[in-house]
């Protein structure tokens, strides 16, 4: 009983088949002549627009032709794999995987079933070749798995990418030259060659504003944390540096003073190695804080022009009395 219905579903299937491919070459030919009818209309309109102006919407339309001739080209393709797939059902029906000298015609035909809405009769073909090899088979040929052999060029026409620049202005040029146009194209092709930023992903400007903006506050953040890391240091050095500074007194209560020579060495060695201290310690941290350490060292100069001008109060005030007390 099974062998009879094997045998019967394999002549459903042919006779199926058959009908179903000679609907879908009838229906590329019909959908081909209006589909030719309305290309010739809309390069006509472009042609208009060349000469006229404006070019912008030419430029826009132009898309619309380049989608139509691409299908176009794709219902003729279409339309030979059907007559080749006709030409050998008896073959599909006798054997039960797919034939090699086929496999590129039906799964080309399986590709193209849901991307050709004037096709409803591809739609039909697939669902039978669905019974006839299975899910998995329309799967891999709908979806382009490595292992199919979906035809390059339906691949091409049928996919919904944007034409590029070159080729929009090449069809342009066509579109002008059939029209015996004399078409001044510099301008075209200046706008065409300008980059356009994908909008979708944020505008370059506004990406560029808030990436500065993030460094300058983690700029900010890190010299305020090593100036407050480098400010005990120093400050402690001044505190040493002023210890040192302070005039020493006798147990008598008589001031023993220094000149004014020995004073300002004293104080220029002193500035000069907080200084040293200052540029070694500031070597061993990043360059961040190249501008706190700068601060720092203006800071420690003052302080020493401030003690050389104590100095010399000193000697200017004590200067007589020194001499008065040094013996002849």
């Amino acid at each position: 009983m099974s062998l009879l219905n094997q045998l019967f579903n394999r002549g459903v299937l042919g006779a199926k088949c058959k009908t179903c491919l000679n609907l879908a070459i009838s229906r590329i030919k019909l959908v081909q002549n209006k589909r030719d009818v309305q290309l010739k209309q809309m390069r006509k309109e472009i042609s208009q627009f060349l000469h006229t102006g404006p070019e912008a919407i030419a430029r826009i339309r132009v898309e619309h032709v380049i989608r139509e001739q691409n299908i176009w080209a794709a219902y003729e393709i279409l339309a030979l794999f059907c007559e080749f797939v006709l030409a050998r059902v008896p073959i599909l029906e006798n054997q039960k995987e797919c034939p090699s000298e086929l496999q590129e015609a039906i799964a080309s035909i399986i590709f193209a079933a849901p991307r050709c809405s004037d096709l409803p009769e591809l739609l039909q073909i697939k669902n039978l070749f669905t019974t006839k090899y299975g899910k998995e088979f329309v799967s891999a040929a709908s979806e382009l798995r490595p292992d199919t052999s979906v035809n390059r060029g339906i691949i091409e026409k049928l996919s919904v990418k944007a034409p590029s620049p070159e080729t929009k202005l090449k069809v342009l040029k066509e579109i002008a030259k059939e029209y015996n146009l004399y078409w001044d194209s510099s301008s075209t092709e200046i706008e065409f060659s300008k980059k356009h930023e994908d909008l979708l992903e944020g505008s370059n400007q506004i990406l560029d504003e808030a990436a500065d903006s993030q460094m300058i506050t983690r700029q900010v953040s890190v010299n305020s944390t090593l100036s407050n890391e480098v400010n005990p240091i120093i400050t402690t050095r001044r505190n040493n540096d002023a210890q040192h500074l302070q005039i020493p007194t006798s147990t008598n209560g008589d001031m023993s003073l220094i000149g004014h020579d020995g004073a300002e060495r004293s104080l220029t060695n002193l500035s000069e190695g907080s200084m040293n201290n200052i540029k070694t310690e500031t070597r061993s941290h990043s360059p961040d804080i190249l501008e706190v350490a700068r601060a720092a060292i203006a800071s420690a100069e003052r302080a020493s022009a401030s003690a050389r001008a104590a100095a010399e109060l000193v000697n200017v005030k004590f200067g007589p009395w020194m001499q008065e007390g040094n013996p002849s």
